[in-house]
């Protein structure tokens, strides 16, 4: 594994110096210098935008008691595209972009849901999302359930004026 990051790296970094070495030559030093600044801020401000969208993309779903798993991937490569467009180099630059467009991005997602499969377990009563990455219990997004006998945070009650208190009992 490590081999093969050192080796990516070192290719990826090996062929940024040759095409910017090559561009210089066209265009000049200056202007190539430049060329590689506008792209990042361009680049930054894209990832931005659709950061946004990508957030709200996920509170929708998880408003709907959906798990938003390609949504979160796809901010994971939004923060990827970032780095990559803030990196020096049109090499980083194009893998950035490519990143930055929804469709691609919609399709990789969807490829690194399939190969790390998130699964949805069924469990008893009440909900808690489990540290395996699947969820225990009822609905997903609720709460673990409080109550004399159950495990939770009810220790540290918080009375705001908002609060009221009660027990209760699912019947089936």
């Amino acid at each position: 594994m490590f081999a093969k990051l050192f080796l990516l790296f070192t290719a990826t970094s090996l062929l940024e110096i040759f095409i910017l070495v090559k561009v210089g030559g066209f265009l000049g030093a200056w202007p190539t210098v430049g060329l590689v600044v506008v792209t990042a801020f361009v680049g930054s401000a894209l990832v931005r935008s659709q950061g946004i969208q990508t957030m709200f993309k996920v509170q929708e779903r998880m408003n709907q008691g959906e798990m938003p798993g390609q949504q979160l991937i796809e901010g994971m490569m939004l923060v990827i595209a970032g780095v990559l467009l803030v990196t020096p180099g049109f090499v980083t630059d194009f893998c950035g972009l490519m990143l930055l467009q929804p469709n691609i991005r919609a399709k990789l997602a969807k490829a690194a849901m399939n190969k790390f499969q998130l699964q949805m377990v069924a469990g008893g009563q009440g909900g808690h999302a489990g540290f395996h990455g699947g969820f225990t219990g009822g609905q997903p997004f609720t709460p673990p359930p409080q109550g004399p006998n159950q495990q939770g945070p009810a220790d540290n009650k918080v009375n705001d004026g908002n609060t009221i208190e009660g027990e209760y009992e699912r019947k089936e």
